[in-house]
């Protein structure tokens, strides 16, 4: 698989990354972690060398699960995890609320490289931006924790321009993470811009929509109980019914460079700039290589063009996420 850089920085990593969250947390009940062992070690056999987890997905089970399945790996393969809250004392999944203080990065840190089994962290996030926190005292410390070699790169994830820019000044940041697809495109007003400037890598989570741009939901798909898409009000069935208008149209475009809807989603953003590396995620082989797929997929400019004009007709229903969680994102 082609390879791309992250801004100016030297991290070099597969066009496509894998977003690890669902092999353990958030879309219904955990897959069996041997399967998904497998569906790690065929991604890096297939090209993949840029994985995504966190502490708080499982939380802790999605980093020991990478732990296991990359340790065979190491040197090859780059690891992003995340820092950034204060998780339920009884070990449940979820969080109680943000914790960017110094002590609290620091702790998370050793606990993550015991976990992934690794001596470094290739790519550390702050999750959410804390406001009890300066982001100086936050950047500084993982500029610390780089000068202790227990870090390698210092990211973001949903952070809002003025303080990515903050963030930089202390500690040069690698990339940014946020949700961005072709039917979340907030960033491309600010943040992007914000990233060319300073020469910093993008990370798009979510890419397919948290799965609806594979034309494969619908108004009628039940989810398990437990997938938080039953939380989101972009997935009411009614805002499936009235989304569904890009849907087809990533169908039509499919249709005619015969591809997937989703490999047509995962090339437009590939086509935005060249230093943004989408990661999909999934918990099945035959939609890995799918995905993979859309890195040899070019879209001319005509296909973007065509695509963009589609697009700007269609809005786009219901909010990312609920308010209380919606409000920890652009700050």
């Amino acid at each position: 698989m082609q390879k791309r850089k992250l801004g100016k920085s030297n991290l070099e990593v597969s066009a496509l990354g894998l977003g690890c969250m669902g092999m353990s947390f958030s879309y219904g009940p955990p897959p069996d972690k041997q399967a998904m062992i497998g569906v790690l070690r065929a991604a890096v056999e297939r090209g993949i060398t840029f994985f995504d987890t966190a502490e708080v997905y499982g939380p802790f089970t999605n980093e020991e699960l990478l732990g296991e399945a990359l340790s065979p790996f190491h040197g090859k393969v780059v690891i992003a995890t995340k820092f950034g809250f204060n998780l339920n004392p009884d070990g449940s999944p979820g969080w109680q609320g943000l914790n960017s203080r110094p002590e609290r990065i620091r702790q998370v840190a050793e606990a993550s490289l015991k976990r992934l089994k690794i001596d470094a962290i290739d790519l550390f996030y702050q999750h959410r931006v804390d406001l009890d926190v300066p982001i100086e005292d936050v950047a500084g410390t993982v500029k610390e924790l780089i000068q202790e070699g227990k870090v390698k790169h210092f990211g973001m994830s949903e952070a809002a321009p003025a303080t990515i820019r903050r963030a930089h000044a202390v500690q040069p940041l690698t990339a940014l993470q946020s949700e961005y697809s072709l039917w979340t495109r907030g960033p491309e007003a600010e943040v992007l811009p914000t990233l060319e400037e300073l020469g910093i890598g993008f990370v798009p989570y979510s890419p397919l929509g948290k799965g609806f741009l594979t034309g494969k939901i619908d108004q009628n798909t039940e989810f398990d109980k437990t997938d938080f898409r039953n939380i989101l009000p972009r997935f009411t069935p009614e805002a499936r019914k009235a989304n569904q208008a890009l849907v087809d149209l990533l169908g039509q475009i499919a249709a005619r460079k015969k591809a997937t809807p989703a490999q047509i989603a995962l090339a437009w953003l590939l086509a935005q700039k060249p230093w943004i590396v989408p990661i999909p995620g999934t918990t099945k082989l035959h939609r890995l290589e799918e995905n993979i797929g859309a890195a040899a997929l070019e879209l001319s400019a005509e296909d973007l063009s065509a695509i963009e004009s589609a697009a700007s007709g269609i809005t786009v229903e219901g909010a990312r996420y609920p308010e209380q969680i919606e409000k920890m994102t652009g700050r």
